[in-house]
Parts: C-alpha cells; structure tokens; sequence
C-alpha cells in the first residue's frame, strides 16, 4: 500500500497546475498520467492563446505544457507515474493503478480528478471508414508525430477547435476543402474564422454530414443543407470529394472515476454532459475529491489550469496547510474574470445548476 498526501489523477493543464500548487505549499502528491507524456491537449495546441498574462497570452501551447513541465520538475515533493491507469476508486479510499504491467494500492488523503474529455463523435452511413478523424486525433499525428493526416480535408463544426484546426491543417500543407456546421453561424472567434476567410476556404453553416463514401478507406462525403428546424432539405444535398473528415463536435467529461466514488451527478447540457456537484473551491458531495479541468465542465485550457490551482490550493488547505488562503481568493476571482462577458454567458448558465455552496 503506497500513501500519499495528495493523488493527482490526469497530468494534462488542471493536473499540472493541481500538482504545484500543492506542493507548493508543502504537500506530497503523486501524479498519475495514463499516457507517456504530460501535458494534456496542450501538447498538440500550436496556437497561440488569448487573455491576460496570468493566462499564458501569447503563448503557445506546445511551449505552456513544457514550462508546466519543468515547474513540476522543480517539486522534489511530486511523484509522477506516466503509462499509469487509475482502475478504480473504491468505498475505502483506496485507488487501484495499473502501471507499466504491474498492479498498485495507493491511499491518498485527498484526491484531485482532473482526467479531461472525450471527444464526441456523429452517426451518419460509414462513419468508421479510415480517414476519418477526431479533432484530437488528427492534431496528435499533425502536431505531435509530424504525420500529414491526408491530402484535402473537410472538417466539420465551427467552434474554436474545428476552426483552430483547419487553421493548423492549412499551415501543415493540407488542402482544407471546407467547414461545415449544422447552426446557422460560427461558433468560434471571429479572428480564427477570418483566417480560413482569407485562404479562401469556404464555410457551409446550416449543413450538416449525410453520409461518407469510400470502399477500403474515405473517397468523399455528401453534406446535406438544413432547414430552420434542422430538418435536411430535400434535393440540396451536395457531394465533396476529400481523403479526410475531422469531427471537431464538442467534447464530453471523462467522469468514469467520479462515478465510481459515489460524487452527486448531473446532466449538465452547457458543460458538455454529466458532471460533478462541488462548491467553488472544487470539492465534490465526496469530500476528500476534488475537480479540475474539463472533467468538471468542458472549458478552455486557460480556466482548466486555474481551476487546477483552485484544487491544489483548496486541498492542502483542507490537509491543514496555512498562508494559501489569499493566493486561493486572488484563483478564484482569476477563474471569475475569464469567464465574464458574453462568451461565458453558456459556462455561467451551467455552473449555476451544479455549483454548490457546500460539499459533503
């Protein structure tokens, strides 16, 4: 039985924040990261991000993830397991890890959930042909293995990431043969889109994926025009031909693990779908789990790493560590700023249906 103050599970943006933060103040965490890099999404991101200072404005996110990294490094005090996989949370306390093909018990005194997303995918005739992709996926063989995903793509959703990612398709030499969304306007920055403007790429809004053609891998796709109900309009289908579909159509929390402790649940359809109850300083209905990042709510990386301070800085508060109760105020008006204003109107909507003002 291995024990430690802290259990860290997820060392993407909120976990890495999660683990300095914690000790910082002077606790021991373990980090536990399934896969054999840390850093999350961001090591895919070649973007540079928006906001203030405090956010990384103006970096990328290939360069955040490494400073996050060796802020880490510098905590003699952190543990980090990469290829490890949290099986199980049970009644106990007990968290059970699969690591490298051996079996551990760790029993944490308090527990920081921040496993993320997954990405969301659609139903239409022959969606498992190769070729076609999640927005994740495809950034991982373009921005990570430097693989060119196809030739001429067509990317579906125009939020931030379907937009971001024609963008880094562009730039990467592949020919992006549109973008195609089902609401009747963008849903990304308008900076973003005025980039795949300026290369001519045309964006379909009011459309949507009929079906994918192709015998042994994607040949082309018909995209079909939707009406004021959403309803496909009959004849005004049109045929693209392409070698690469990306779905880029929101993101779902990975709450497995929440469940399995026994947190309060809700669907929460502004957050991306089921999330955890927990007061602001991210604690859940279990008392000794804490959240962080897109498992609580799907989000930008930007309020995932402050709401992973939040939690670090809340559990070593609740472990009996003192002077971070300034620091933890100054987080969460942090968090509060970023998400003020009319583009955080839908994460406002859905926090007040799950923030509580006291956990467990």
């Amino acid at each position: 039985m291995i024990k430690t103050e802290v259990l860290v599970i997820g060392a993407g943006p909120a976990g890495l924040l999660a683990a300095a933060s914690a000790a910082q103040a002077g606790a021991q965490v373990l980090l536990v990261e399934r896969s054999e890099r840390l850093g999350g999404q961001l090591i895919k991101q070649t973007h540079k991000f928006f906001g203030s200072r405090d956010e990384y404005a103006g970096e990328r996110g290939i360069d955040i993830a490494a400073r996050l990294i060796r802020e880490n490094e510098q905590f003699t005090t952190i543990t980090t397991w990469k290829n490890s996989t949290v099986a199980g949370i049970y009644p106990d306390g007990v968290v059970a890890i699969s690591r490298n093909g051996s079996f551990y018990t760790v029993q944490p005194q308090k527990i920081i959930v921040a496993t993320g997303a997954s990405e969301k995918t659609m139903l239409f005739p022959n969606n498992d042909l190769p070729g076609i992709y999640g927005a994740g996926a495809l950034q991982t063989l373009m921005n990570v293995y430097g693989v060119m995903p196809g030739r001429r793509i067509l990317m579906v959703g125009a939020g931030n990431i379907g937009v971001i990612v024609a963008y880094q398709l562009l730039q990467a030499g592949v020919e992006v043969a549109g973008v195609v969304e089902a609401a009747s306007q963008i849903g990304g920055y308008a900076v973003h889109a005025a980039k795949l403007a300026r290369y001519g790429v045309p964006i379909y809004t009011s459309h949507t994926i009929k079906a994918a053609h192709g015998t042994e891998c994607l040949e082309g796709v018909t995209i079909a025009k939707l009406d004021e109900r959403w309803q496909p309009i009959a004849g005004a289908d049109q045929y693209i031909a392409v070698d690469g579909l990306c779905l880029a159509v929101g993101l779902t929390p990975l709450t497995e693990l929440c469940w399995q402790a026994g947190c309060e649940m809700r669907f929460v359809a502004e957050l991306g779908g089921y999330v955890p109850l927990r007061n602001s300083s991210m604690k859940t209905s279990q008392p000794d789990l804490f959240l962080a990042g897109d498992v609580a709510g799907v989000e930008e990386a930007s309020a995932a790493m402050v709401e992973g301070k939040i939690a670090g800085l809340s559990v070593v508060a609740d472990l009996g560590y003192t002077g971070v109760e300034r620091e933890l105020e100054q987080a969460k008006k942090q968090l509060a700023a970023l998400r003020a204003g009319p583009a955080g109107a839908k994460i406002r909507a859905g926090l007040s249906q799950i923030v509580i003002e006291e956990a467990g």
